[in-house]
């Protein structure tokens, strides 16, 4: 039987690109509008090495590299239907990540889809301003986590709070993405996940999340904004230590979960990721997928 670095070197794996932020201005921020992120601080591309974790799939778990594949069918019919995925999707998901994590409660916190195609035919004026849920969006291009270490407490009793008043309180909770992709395989521009183990306690910086009507330009980017009390993701630096995964042609009945916190820091906890673009298979597929973040809270 294969120790463990040997079965994870005996994979396959492809030569890609990730995006890290580079040196740049202190405040960081991601302005979010209908089909369009804009980031203040500049990123880069460094070649890496990302593995294949499609023939060694249940060797992967939440406890140990942060993220796992399980087949999970859907009854969904039409991803971009959004009553449809309104109406049924968040009890699924919500059904999903109890049985995956062991939660007592999970509480979903919305959706969004990802396309790496040409997203204008999907997009539709909405009534009011703008609300990054439920829309059109392009895969996300830098390694990130989702919500910044310091801000996650805070944000899970508040999601606490509103879903689950007068509860009885939780000892744990863990923040999470459950990741599909409803598009045929092999899709040209995948999910890269970093193995928890290879990433420091002490990697990653706020970038704060700004869900705007219109993108601001030039100096107004970096006006006063009240940032402290704005939902932010961690952004990280190149590290060669890194070590990226991901699996190849995945089907709309399979699903990832990846963590984006756990409070139990003695797992892993956390899973930078992003997008990167696959050319190692032929008839590459538009990839387009549906992302859903919930809390799971062990009561």
């Amino acid at each position: 039987m294969l120790a463990e670095a040997d079965l994870e070197e005996e994979v396959r794996s492809v030569r890609a690109e990730i995006s890290y932020l580079l040196p740049g201005p202190d405040i960081n921020r991601r302005f979010v509008s209908a089909g369009v992120e804009v980031n203040t601080g500049s990123y880069g591309p460094f070649e890496v090495t990302v593995r294949d974790a499609r023939a060694i799939k249940h060797h992967f778990t939440l406890d140990r590299q942060g993220f796992t594949l399980s087949d999970r069918p859907t009854a969904i019919r039409d991803f971009y239907d959004k009553d449809e995925v309104d109406r049924l999707y968040m009890d699924e998901v919500a059904d999903h990540v109890r049985a995956l994590t062991g939660a007592s409660f999970v509480a979903p916190m919305g959706w969004m889809i990802r396309n790496s195609g040409d997203i204008a035919g999907y997009q539709k004026k909405q009534e009011g301003p703008y609300t990054h849920h439920g829309g059109v969006q392009p895969p996300a291009g830098e390694a990130h986590i989702d919500t910044e270490p310091s801000r996650a407490d805070r944000q899970a009793r508040a999601v606490y709070d509103k879903f689950r008043p007068g509860g009885p309180g939780y000892g744990r909770f863990i923040y999470s993405s459950f990741w599909r992709t409803f598009s045929p395989p092999p899709q040209d521009c995948p999910l890269a996940l970093c193995d928890h183990r290879s990433v420091g306690d002490d990697e990653g910086v706020p970038n704060v999340l700004h869900v705007v009507d219109e993108i601001p330009t030039g100096d107004a980017m970096f006006a006063e904004m009240g940032d402290a009390d704005l939902p932010a993701a961690a952004i990280f630096r190149y590290n060669p230590d890194h070590r990226w995964w991901y699996f190849s042609n995945m089907t709309r009945d399979e699903a990832i979960l990846l963590k984006f916190h756990d409070s139990d820091h003695s797992v892993a906890w956390r899973v930078p990721h992003t997008a990167f673009w696959d050319t190692s298979f032929p008839d590459r597929q538009v990839r387009a997928s549906i992302e859903c973040r919930s809390v799971a809270y062990f009561e």
